[in-house]
Protein backbone atom coordinates (compact mmCIF):
# COMPACT_ATOMS: atom_id res chain seq x y z
CA UNK A 1 0.00 0.00 0.00
CA UNK A 2 1.13 3.55 -1.20
CA UNK A 3 0.87 6.07 1.86
CA UNK A 4 -1.25 8.26 0.12
CA UNK A 5 -3.88 5.72 -1.42
CA UNK A 6 -5.95 6.83 0.73
CA UNK A 7 -6.65 10.12 -0.26
CA UNK A 8 -7.87 9.14 -4.24
CA UNK A 9 -7.05 11.25 -6.92
CA UNK A 10 -5.93 14.58 -5.15
CA UNK A 11 -1.82 12.55 -5.15
CA UNK A 12 -0.11 10.98 -7.83
CA UNK A 13 3.20 9.18 -8.12
CA UNK A 14 6.42 10.34 -9.91
CA UNK A 15 4.55 13.44 -11.11
CA UNK A 16 6.39 16.17 -13.03
CA UNK A 17 7.28 19.39 -11.47
CA UNK A 18 8.25 21.24 -14.67
CA UNK A 19 5.35 21.82 -16.21
CA UNK A 20 4.26 24.06 -12.59
CA UNK A 21 7.58 26.25 -12.38
CA UNK A 22 8.22 29.21 -14.09
CA UNK A 23 12.13 27.93 -15.82
CA UNK A 24 10.17 24.75 -17.04
CA UNK A 25 12.74 22.14 -16.06
CA UNK A 26 13.76 19.56 -13.32
CA UNK A 27 12.59 16.05 -12.35
CA UNK A 28 9.22 14.53 -11.18
CA UNK A 29 7.99 14.61 -7.57
CA UNK A 30 7.82 11.14 -5.55
CA UNK A 31 4.28 12.03 -4.89
CA UNK A 32 2.14 15.71 -6.41
CA UNK A 33 -0.63 16.37 -4.15
CA UNK A 34 -3.40 19.01 -4.75
CA UNK A 35 -5.75 19.02 -1.83
CA UNK A 36 -8.97 20.08 -2.00
CA UNK A 37 -9.61 21.26 1.49
CA UNK A 38 -8.02 22.54 4.03
CA UNK A 39 -8.81 19.10 6.07
CA UNK A 40 -7.26 16.87 3.31
CA UNK A 41 -3.96 19.43 3.63
CA UNK A 42 -3.73 18.46 6.98
CA UNK A 43 -4.54 14.58 6.62
CA UNK A 44 -1.53 14.62 3.75
CA UNK A 45 1.11 16.78 6.21
CA UNK A 46 -0.31 14.59 8.97
CA UNK A 47 0.67 11.37 6.92
CA UNK A 48 3.98 12.61 6.03
CA UNK A 49 4.78 12.90 9.87
CA UNK A 50 3.71 8.85 10.27
CA UNK A 51 5.73 8.15 7.30
CA UNK A 52 8.82 10.40 8.02
CA UNK A 53 8.44 11.84 4.48
CA UNK A 54 9.62 15.67 3.79
CA UNK A 55 6.75 18.02 2.30
CA UNK A 56 7.30 20.66 0.35
CA UNK A 57 4.32 23.80 -1.05
CA UNK A 58 4.69 24.78 -3.99
CA UNK A 59 2.83 27.94 -5.27
CA UNK A 60 3.35 29.40 -8.42
CA UNK A 61 6.26 28.15 -9.50
CA UNK A 62 8.61 31.40 -10.49
CA UNK A 63 11.14 31.19 -7.38
CA UNK A 64 12.03 27.51 -7.58
CA UNK A 65 14.36 25.56 -9.53
CA UNK A 66 14.25 21.88 -9.76
CA UNK A 67 16.91 19.25 -9.68
CA UNK A 68 16.90 16.82 -12.45
CA UNK A 69 16.64 13.69 -10.02
CA UNK A 70 13.19 15.52 -8.73
CA UNK A 71 11.97 15.68 -4.94
CA UNK A 72 11.54 13.56 -2.50
CA UNK A 73 8.74 13.09 -0.53
CA UNK A 74 5.29 15.11 -0.89
CA UNK A 75 4.71 18.27 -2.81
CA UNK A 76 1.80 20.06 -2.10
CA UNK A 77 0.22 22.08 -4.58
CA UNK A 78 -2.28 24.62 -3.39
CA UNK A 79 -5.01 25.96 -6.53
CA UNK A 80 -8.51 24.60 -5.66
CA UNK A 81 -11.12 27.26 -4.95
CA UNK A 82 -10.47 26.68 -1.00
CA UNK A 83 -7.49 28.11 -1.29
CA UNK A 84 -8.03 30.98 -3.60
CA UNK A 85 -11.06 33.11 -1.99
CA UNK A 86 -10.91 36.79 -2.04
CA UNK A 87 -12.86 38.86 0.99
CA UNK A 88 -12.59 42.66 1.14
CA UNK A 89 -14.31 44.40 4.17
CA UNK A 90 -13.52 47.85 4.25
CA UNK A 91 -9.70 47.96 4.50
CA UNK A 92 -9.19 44.90 5.52
CA UNK A 93 -8.45 41.97 2.67
CA UNK A 94 -8.74 38.37 3.25
CA UNK A 95 -7.09 36.51 0.62
CA UNK A 96 -6.45 32.69 -0.06
CA UNK A 97 -2.41 31.45 -0.01
CA UNK A 98 -3.15 30.69 -3.87
CA UNK A 99 -4.86 33.59 -4.99
CA UNK A 100 -2.52 35.05 -7.92
CA UNK A 101 -0.66 37.98 -6.51
CA UNK A 102 -0.87 40.12 -9.88
CA UNK A 103 -4.89 39.00 -9.41
CA UNK A 104 -5.16 40.24 -6.04
CA UNK A 105 -3.00 43.64 -7.12
CA UNK A 106 -6.24 44.46 -9.22
CA UNK A 107 -8.67 43.46 -6.86
CA UNK A 108 -7.56 45.83 -4.34
CA UNK A 109 -6.64 48.89 -6.58
CA UNK A 110 -10.38 48.43 -8.32
CA UNK A 111 -11.72 48.71 -4.97
CA UNK A 112 -9.88 51.83 -4.17
CA UNK A 113 -7.56 50.09 -2.00
CA UNK A 114 -4.03 51.50 -1.85
CA UNK A 115 -0.69 49.70 -1.28
CA UNK A 116 -0.32 46.71 -2.68
CA UNK A 117 -0.02 48.34 -6.11
CA UNK A 118 3.75 48.99 -4.96
CA UNK A 119 4.29 44.80 -5.60
CA UNK A 120 2.93 45.16 -9.76
CA UNK A 121 5.08 43.22 -11.90
CA UNK A 122 6.33 40.66 -8.91
CA UNK A 123 5.31 36.99 -9.62
CA UNK A 124 3.39 34.17 -7.16
CA UNK A 125 1.03 33.99 -5.42
CA UNK A 126 -0.24 35.27 -2.22
CA UNK A 127 1.09 32.57 -0.05
CA UNK A 128 5.01 32.50 -1.16
CA UNK A 129 4.69 36.27 -1.07
CA UNK A 130 4.24 36.80 2.07
CA UNK A 131 6.29 33.59 3.04
CA UNK A 132 9.06 35.28 1.22
CA UNK A 133 8.07 38.92 2.14
CA UNK A 134 8.18 40.13 -1.26
CA UNK A 135 8.93 43.70 -2.21
CA UNK A 136 10.45 46.57 -4.00
CA UNK A 137 12.16 49.82 -3.44
CA UNK A 138 8.85 51.07 -1.93
CA UNK A 139 8.25 48.58 0.37
CA UNK A 140 7.29 44.64 0.98
CA UNK A 141 3.92 43.07 1.48
CA UNK A 142 4.44 41.84 4.86
CA UNK A 143 4.29 45.49 6.13
CA UNK A 144 0.33 44.83 5.13
CA UNK A 145 -0.37 42.03 6.80
CA UNK A 146 -2.10 41.73 9.91
CA UNK A 147 -2.53 37.76 10.53
CA UNK A 148 -2.14 34.30 8.90
CA UNK A 149 -4.20 31.06 9.16
CA UNK A 150 -1.46 28.43 8.66
CA UNK A 151 -0.81 24.83 8.62
CA UNK A 152 1.77 24.07 11.67
CA UNK A 153 4.51 21.68 11.27
CA UNK A 154 2.42 19.75 13.93
CA UNK A 155 -0.77 19.62 11.99
CA UNK A 156 -2.75 22.14 13.70
CA UNK A 157 -4.37 24.62 11.88
CA UNK A 158 -4.01 28.16 14.09
CA UNK A 159 -4.19 31.55 13.46
CA UNK A 160 -0.46 33.82 14.05
CA UNK A 161 -1.41 37.32 14.84
CA UNK A 162 0.58 40.31 13.75
CA UNK A 163 2.70 40.65 17.27
CA UNK A 164 3.87 36.76 16.12
CA UNK A 165 4.66 37.41 13.22
CA UNK A 166 8.33 38.68 11.50
CA UNK A 167 9.28 40.24 8.48
CA UNK A 168 12.35 41.30 6.92
CA UNK A 169 14.18 41.61 3.85
CA UNK A 170 12.92 38.55 1.47
CA UNK A 171 12.33 36.42 4.81
CA UNK A 172 9.80 35.42 7.29
CA UNK A 173 9.14 33.36 10.00
CA UNK A 174 6.18 31.55 7.74
CA UNK A 175 8.48 29.32 6.21
CA UNK A 176 8.49 26.17 8.58
CA UNK A 177 4.11 26.08 8.08
CA UNK A 178 1.70 26.23 5.40
CA UNK A 179 0.02 29.08 4.84
CA UNK A 180 -3.36 28.96 4.05
CA UNK A 181 -4.69 32.74 4.10
CA UNK A 182 -3.78 36.22 5.07
CA UNK A 183 -5.52 39.75 6.68
CA UNK A 184 -4.07 42.44 5.35
CA UNK A 185 -4.66 45.93 5.81
CA UNK A 186 -4.42 49.07 3.17
CA UNK A 187 -5.10 52.54 2.74
CA UNK A 188 -8.37 53.50 1.07
CA UNK A 189 -7.50 56.00 -2.31
CA UNK A 190 -9.65 57.02 -5.53
CA UNK A 191 -9.77 53.51 -7.38
CA UNK A 192 -8.72 55.89 -10.69
CA UNK A 193 -5.36 56.82 -9.02
CA UNK A 194 -4.21 53.10 -7.71
CA UNK A 195 -4.79 51.65 -10.82
CA UNK A 196 -3.04 54.28 -12.46
CA UNK A 197 0.03 54.06 -10.28
CA UNK A 198 -0.44 50.77 -11.20
CA UNK A 199 -0.59 50.94 -14.78
CA UNK A 200 2.83 52.97 -14.60
CA UNK A 201 4.82 50.61 -12.09
CA UNK A 202 4.24 47.77 -14.86
CA UNK A 203 4.94 49.68 -17.62
CA UNK A 204 8.42 50.56 -16.19
CA UNK A 205 8.82 46.40 -14.77
CA UNK A 206 7.92 45.02 -18.12
CA UNK A 207 10.52 47.69 -20.33
CA UNK A 208 13.36 45.87 -17.83
CA UNK A 209 12.50 42.08 -17.08
CA UNK A 210 12.42 39.25 -19.55
CA UNK A 211 8.44 38.99 -19.42
CA UNK A 212 7.72 36.09 -22.09
CA UNK A 213 10.88 34.04 -21.73
CA UNK A 214 11.72 30.68 -19.91
CA UNK A 215 12.94 32.02 -16.59
CA UNK A 216 11.85 32.60 -12.99
CA UNK A 217 12.25 35.54 -10.98
CA UNK A 218 15.11 37.44 -9.47
CA UNK A 219 17.94 34.97 -9.36
CA UNK A 220 19.67 36.26 -6.07
CA UNK A 221 18.70 38.94 -3.20
CA UNK A 222 19.69 42.65 -3.23
CA UNK A 223 23.26 42.44 -0.68
CA UNK A 224 21.77 45.75 0.72
CA UNK A 225 18.95 48.07 -0.09
CA UNK A 226 21.42 50.59 -2.36
CA UNK A 227 23.50 47.51 -3.67
CA UNK A 228 21.35 45.62 -6.58
CA UNK A 229 22.65 42.15 -7.28
CA UNK A 230 21.39 42.80 -11.24
CA UNK A 231 23.73 45.46 -10.88
CA UNK A 232 26.80 43.93 -9.70
CA UNK A 233 26.40 40.92 -12.16
CA UNK A 234 26.08 43.41 -15.35
CA UNK A 235 29.12 45.42 -14.33
CA UNK A 236 31.12 42.33 -13.60
CA UNK A 237 30.70 42.25 -17.70
CA UNK A 238 27.96 39.30 -17.48
CA UNK A 239 24.78 40.24 -19.29
CA UNK A 240 24.16 38.23 -21.90
CA UNK A 241 26.72 35.68 -20.60
CA UNK A 242 25.32 31.89 -21.71
CA UNK A 243 26.20 28.88 -20.61
CA UNK A 244 25.00 26.04 -22.90
CA UNK A 245 21.38 26.92 -23.74
CA UNK A 246 20.64 29.33 -20.73
CA UNK A 247 21.46 33.13 -20.50
CA UNK A 248 21.88 35.95 -18.21
CA UNK A 249 19.13 38.31 -19.25
CA UNK A 250 20.78 41.65 -20.93
CA UNK A 251 17.38 43.29 -20.36
CA UNK A 252 17.81 42.41 -15.96
CA UNK A 253 20.73 40.64 -14.98
CA UNK A 254 19.40 39.62 -11.83
CA UNK A 255 17.31 36.92 -14.36
CA UNK A 256 18.58 33.75 -16.05
CA UNK A 257 16.61 32.67 -19.47
CA UNK A 258 16.14 29.54 -20.40
CA UNK A 259 16.11 28.81 -24.17
CA UNK A 260 14.71 25.80 -25.81
CA UNK A 261 17.44 22.47 -24.97
CA UNK A 262 18.44 24.34 -20.97
CA UNK A 263 19.21 21.94 -18.82
CA UNK A 264 18.93 22.51 -15.32
CA UNK A 265 22.78 22.02 -15.11
CA UNK A 266 23.31 25.06 -17.41
CA UNK A 267 21.35 27.26 -15.16
CA UNK A 268 23.08 26.16 -11.85
CA UNK A 269 25.95 26.91 -13.68
CA UNK A 270 25.79 30.20 -14.33
CA UNK A 271 24.64 31.00 -10.89
CA UNK A 272 27.40 29.54 -9.80
CA UNK A 273 29.71 31.77 -11.53
CA UNK A 274 28.21 35.25 -11.23
CA UNK A 275 28.39 33.93 -7.08
CA UNK A 276 32.04 33.64 -8.02
CA UNK A 277 32.62 36.77 -10.79
CA UNK A 278 30.79 39.52 -8.36
CA UNK A 279 32.78 37.99 -5.57
CA UNK A 280 35.53 37.97 -7.05
CA UNK A 281 35.36 41.89 -8.56
CA UNK A 282 33.43 43.41 -5.63
CA UNK A 283 33.44 41.52 -2.48
CA UNK A 284 29.82 40.85 -2.28
CA UNK A 285 28.41 37.05 -1.61
CA UNK A 286 25.22 36.87 -3.30
CA UNK A 287 22.48 35.30 -1.71
CA UNK A 288 19.79 33.21 -3.42
CA UNK A 289 16.29 34.38 -3.96
CA UNK A 290 15.30 31.67 -5.58
CA UNK A 291 14.46 27.95 -3.95
CA UNK A 292 16.81 24.96 -5.31
CA UNK A 293 15.08 21.75 -4.72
Amino acid sequence: MQPFDEFRGAVRANEPLAPLTWFRLGGPADFLARPGTADELTAMVRRCAEEGLPWHVLAGGSNVLVRDEGVRGLVLHLESPSFSDVRIEGPRVVAGSAVPLTALISQTARAGLAGLETLTGIPGTVGGAVRGNSGGRQGAIGQFVRRATVLEPDGQIRTREQDDLIFSYRRSNLDDCVILSVEMELEPDDPESVVRRMRRIWIVKKENQPYGHQSAGCIFKNPTPEVSAGTLIDQAGLSGKRIGEAEISDRHANYIVADPGATVADVLELIDFSREEVLRKFGYELELQIQIW
